[in-house]
């Protein structure tokens, strides 16, 4: 009877595997933080490859590759089941991409914007991969009408914009009532900041989300999410860094990145999730956006 379980239950892995593979696209988005600081944290790259085998993803969506290059890129993509990528650049802090099937690049993009955008193309669906401005509302919201207009204009049916957008979404308006602690920290460094305002108006600016959900782009982490799960930053690994501490990591609490998709494809999806607990705590400053979607 054992025999006969054990047998069953591999046939059922193999068969769920395969399931997935024919009927399911696997997404993730993750900032990385700083390349695993230029290459110097071997430890965490490591962990981070672990983790990213573990997922069993299709694509992944990559920011802050800094220190990397084409050849980095696949090297740690191979390790996690993607034999293509492309990056945005090889300098400052590029974005990327890898995926299981071949990736047509239709657009790399710098003009205008802070860390500039990846357009490309694999398992039928256009990405566009950002990170937009870390530090100006005014630049990200222009950045944003940027990509907008590019999403447009590729008049894809199927798209996905994702990364880390440093801004919230007026669907977390009500959750940002309570972090009174973040809008003071956000509203001290505007204030010593002579340059820059990350606040619009010293509130938290929904413009730059708002103009790519009247694309119309749908946040798919809304229907599948626990409100109070809502945070993809910052986490546990920046604790010592910057003056954070354990205290803070949790009273900063924000949701700055996202899986957006088109219409269409938002009615495919199956499941969303921002792993903010687990192993994912000392990966980066950052948590990951997984997102499932039906063929």
């Amino acid at each position: 009877m054992l025999l006969i379980w054990v047998v069953a239950a591999a046939f059922s892995t193999r068969c769920h595997a395969d399931d997935h593979q024919e009927d399911g696209i696997r997404v993730i988005s993750y900032n990385i933080w700083n390349g695993f600081e230029w290459g110097k944290d071997g430890a965490r790259r490591a962990a981070f490859i672990d983790w990213m085998q573990s997922q069993d993803a299709d694509v992944a969506a990559l920011q802050e590759l800094c220190g990397y290059d084409l050849e980095k890129l696949l090297e740690d993509a191979r390790q996690w089941g993607h034999p293509h990528a492309v990056i945005l650049k090889t300098e400052g802090y590029p974005v990327g991409l890898t995926s299981r099937e071949p990736i047509i690049v239709k657009e790399r993009l710098l003009e205008g914007l802070w860390h500039g955008m990846l357009h490309a193309e694999t398992l039928g669906i256009d990405f566009f991969v950002v990170h937009l401005s870390p530090a100006d509302a005014g630049f990200r919201l222009r950045e944003a009408r940027i990509v907008a207009d590019r999403v447009r204009s590729a008049e894809a049916s199927d798209f996905l914009i994702l990364g880390d957008f440093n801004a919230h979404s007026p669907a977390d308006s009500d959750l940002d009532r309570s972090r009174t602690a973040l809008l003071q920290r956000y509203r001290k460094g505007d204030e010593d900041n002579e340059t820059h305002d990350n606040l619009l108006l010293g509130e938290f600016d929904y413009s730059v989300v708002s103009t790519f959900l009247a694309l119309p782009a749908i946040d798919v982490s809304l229907r599948h999410t626990n409100p109070v799960d809502r945070f993809s930053y910052p986490a546990p690994a920046l604790v010592g860094q910057y003056g954070q501490t354990e205290e803070s990591v949790v009273d900063y609490r924000e949701r700055i990145d996202y899986i957006l998709a088109s219409p269409g494809l938002a009615t495919r999806c199956t499941n969303v999730a921002i792993v903010n607990s687990g192993v994912t705590r000392s990966l980066s400053d950052h948590f990951p956006v997984v997102a499932e979607f039906r063929r």
